[in-house]
Formats: structure tokens, C-alpha cells, sequence
């Protein structure tokens, strides 16, 4: 095929870097697929609004029937986001025979396994590179490059919005309402940050993430979600005294056929790499059984770096196209499903709470973790700002979630303790 042309779903920052990239690199781009792209429409919402690209005029359009049924059309690229009502619209490019270039993480969160399905039904392609980690190369090294490892865990920062405000609340000292409010105003956080600063976001990446790393249908309701807006000064300052940054960590992992997902604040050793990736950058972590540990690292948003994704992807459908192999990249998930329970999750916690300042306080507290059989790598005992009250801090060694919870619940029923005012997962120091 000499030329393919391309239906362009939105024209916001993503949308705009793409046109850059398919009209400024034309040459270099034809050069490595053997075919000429061409854009051909551009759905949008306001046809008059004033852009900051060269557009051609006749690409615009506000019918996106023009773009998904228009039989000159060979591949639909979606950046306009949203998900019920772009589920339909790329459903039915699919159907008309129309290859997909997304970088909606919501939207293959939630139909990801339905739509690759009918793509492959279709003989077509669905490509989501950009979905995940903005510029950083993730879902094909580990549909390609890492195909033949076990792909044992994931870890990793995979929302610049929440890595901005960590960064600036650890570094400058700031709260996290003043950051977020800066993050706003510099275009890192939405006018809603509800997805970021939840979790919600991150969760939806680990989900995709997950169900390619395990080859296991994992649902977005399976990951374990916590945000970052508990996190306070004194719980920077806690950490930082024993050695620790806090991040907002994806995790998913497996061991024997049981996996775990989760997106929580995670105290990492201060010289863990993870731990020096600062402000809106992203990085994850693979950890294969054969390749041992591998890194993906850069930055995670903004619309040169998620557009050269998004035609990164463009590339490879064009190269599939002339190749007659479309269609063939879903593979229905090889394991069921299978999730690990609290008695089966393994990890090391920072618990912070306020206790009596008296004698046997310290006594009756050790107790409750003795008899869960939970041990202490680090302990710390400072006075509280409250009269006759201390508070107290502890990094167990590894220990269950559920010795976790059993622990917590007799805890809150000592008269000593008055707050467990926090409990955050570490990572990256014990194996």
C-alpha cells in the first residue's frame, strides 16, 4: 500500500502533537514503514477555533461518521479521550474494517479485552502504547521484547501529576493543597484531579499493565487503590528521618499463578532509582524471571512525548498492513484468574501513631504485635505536640495484610493508642 490515510479523533494537546509529528516527519516516516501517512480528517468539536498547528481546512470535521465509516479511511487514532461513547464510535470503526491507534487509558481499562477481541475477529489491529506511561516504550517490550520471560512483577511511577506534587512537598516542604493548586495553574493537574491525586489513573495503567505482564484478564476493580491526599509534612518528615522518599507506586506482581495489584503511597530506600525520579517523570520497573530487573524511564505526559507514542503505534500498523499480519496481536489471556488474598500478600509497612506518654504504653502495644507475630526492622518514639502524648514509628519486616489488619484492629481497641494516624506500604528493601 503506497499511502495510508488516517481519521484523527480529537485535536487537543495529544492531537496537536501528532499532526506535528505526521506532517514534520513525513519523509523520515515514510521511509522507515515504505508507505506514505496521510491524514485525512480530524474530528473536533469547534471547527472555528484557532489551533497551534497548520491545519488544512478540509480535514476538519465535526461528523464523526466521516471518520469511521469513510471507506478511505484505513486507521481511526482516538485521542479525544472519554469512554462509553468512544467504546461505540471505535467499535464501529472496527467493524468497518478500520485499524485503532488509542492513547485512552480509561477506555481499554474498562473494554480493552472486548475491543482487542472484535479487532481480531475483524482482522484488524488496536495499538494503546501511549495509554499507559506517555512517552515511555511499556506495552511492547513486554508484548515483544520480554515475550519469552516470565514477567514476575511491575513497579512504578506511572502518574506525573502525582509525582509532581510528592516531589515539590518533599523538596520544598510545601502541603499538598499548595502544590496541587501550582500543579493546576502549570497544566499538570486537571481543573478535577480526582483521577490523579486518588489513584484512579494510575490503577487504570497497572490494569493494562497487569493483564499483558501475567497474560490473566485482570479487572480494574481487582487493584487495590489509594491515593495521596492523607499524605501530610509529618509523614515526609517521618520518612525522610529513616531514610525513605514517599511515591505514589503501582505495584502488580505474581507467584504461584496468584496475582496482586495495587496503587498506593510507598516509602522506597532513598537511593532506590524510583525514589530519584522526580516532578511529572514516569518509570517502571520490570522484573522478569529470566532478564532480571529492566528499567523504562522518561517523561510521562505532555503532547510531543505521548504523540511520538501514539505514531510510534501508527508506524507499526502501517508495517502490518503492507506485511498482511493485521490482526494477529490478541491473545486470549492463558491463565484464569486467579487473585492472592490477605494471608497471601508479603510486604513491609510504616506505621505512625499517637500513643499515652505513660509507663506500659510501649508494653501493651508490643503485645498486639507479638501475638500477630509481626517484628520491627526500625522503631522510633518521639514526643507528640499534645500534652502527654508520644507518637510512635514503626517499619515491621515483612508481614501479611492480613497480620497487617489484625494488628491494626487490636490496636485501635488499646486505651493507650488514641490515632493510628498512618500506614503506608515500603518497598524496594527487603527480598
Amino acid at each position: 500500500m503506497s499511502q495510508v490515510n488516517v481519521g484523527l479523533c480529537g485535536l487537543g494537546t495529544v492531537g496537536t502533537g501528532v499532526v506535528k509529528l505526521l506532517t514534520g516527519h513525513a519523509d523520515e516516516i515514510k521511509y522507515k514503514v515504505g508507505s506514505e501517512i496521510q491524514i485525512k480528517k480530524i474530528l473536533v468539536n469547534d471547527l472555528d477555533k484557532k489551533r497551534d498547528v497548520a491545519i488544512n481546512r478540509d480535514w476538519l470535521t465535526t461528523d464523526p461518521e466521516e471518520l469511521v465509516s469513510n471507506p478511505e479511511i484505513d486507521v481511526i487514532i482516538e485521542v479525544m479521550g472519554g469512554i462509553d461513547d468512544t467504546n461505540i464510535l471505535l467499535e464501529k470503526a472496527i467493524r468497518n474494517k478500520k485499524h485503532v491507534v488509542t492513547a485512552n487509558k480509561d477506555l481499554m481499562a474498562i473494554h480493552g479485552p472486548k475491543l482487542l477481541k472484535l479487532a481480531k475477529d475483524n482482522k484488524c489491529d488496536v495499538f494503546y502504547d501511549a495509554s499507559v506511561a506517555g512517552g515511555i516504550p511499556i506495552i511492547r517490550p513486554l508484548t515483544e521484547g520480554l515475550a519469552s520471560d516470565k514477567i514476575q512483577k511491575i513497579m512504578g511511577i506511572v502518574n506525573g501529576t502525582t509525582n509532581y506534587i510528592l516531589t515539590k512537598m518533599s523538596d520544598e516542604g510545601l502541603d499538598f493543597d499548595t502544590v496541587l493548586q501550582e500543579a493546576q495553574e502549570l497544566g499538570f493537574a486537571e481543573a478535577d484531579p480526582t483521577a490523579d491525586v486518588d489513584g484512579l489513573d494510575a490503577a487504570r495503567k497497572m490494569t493494562l499493565l497487569a493483564n499483558l505482564a501475567f497474560k490473566m484478564e485482570i479487572d480494574l476493580d481487582d487493584v487495590e487503590v489509594t491515593g495521596i491526599r492523607s499524605i501530610t509534612q509529618e509523614d515526609i518528615a517521618f520518612a525522610t528521618s529513616l531514610g525513605y522518599t514517599i511515591k505514589l507506586i503501582g505495584n502488580a506482581s505474581i507467584y504461584d499463578g496468584k496475582a496482586e495489584v495495587t496503587v498506593e503511597p510507598t516509602l522506597l530506600p532513598k537511593d532506590h532509582p524510583l525514589a530519584l525520579v522526580k516532578n511529572e517523570f514516569n518509570a517502571v520497573y520490570v522484573y522478569g524471571k529470566a532478564v532480571g530487573e529492566t528499567m523504562f524511564y522518561g517523561p510521562g505526559a505532555g503532547s510531543l512525548p505521548t504523540a511520538t507514542a501514539v505514531v510510534s503505534d501508527l508506524m507499526a500498523v502501517v508495517k502490518n498492513i503492507r506485511l498482511e499480519t493485521t490482526g494477529t496481536e490478541y491473545i486470549t489471556p492463558q491463565y484464569e484468574k486467579q487473585l492472592k488474598q490477605d494471608d497471601e500478600k508479603y510486604m513491609q509497612y510504616f506505621i505512625r501513631m499517637e500513643v499515652d506518654d505513660a509507663a506500659g504504653t510501649f508494653q501493651k502495644i508490643t503485645n498486639v504485635f507479638t501475638d500477630e507475630n509481626v517484628s520491627f526492622q526500625k522503631i522510633l518514639q518521639l514526643p507528640s505536640v499534645k500534652e502527654k502524648t508520644a507518637q510512635i514509628v514503626m517499619v515491621t519486616h515483612k508481614i501479611s495484610k492480613q497480620q497487617l489488619v489484625n494488628s491494626q484492629e487490636n490496636l485501635k481497641r488499646l486505651d493507650v493508642v488514641n490515632e493510628i494516624i498512618s500506614c503506608y506500604r515500603v518497598d524496594g528493601e527487603e527480598q
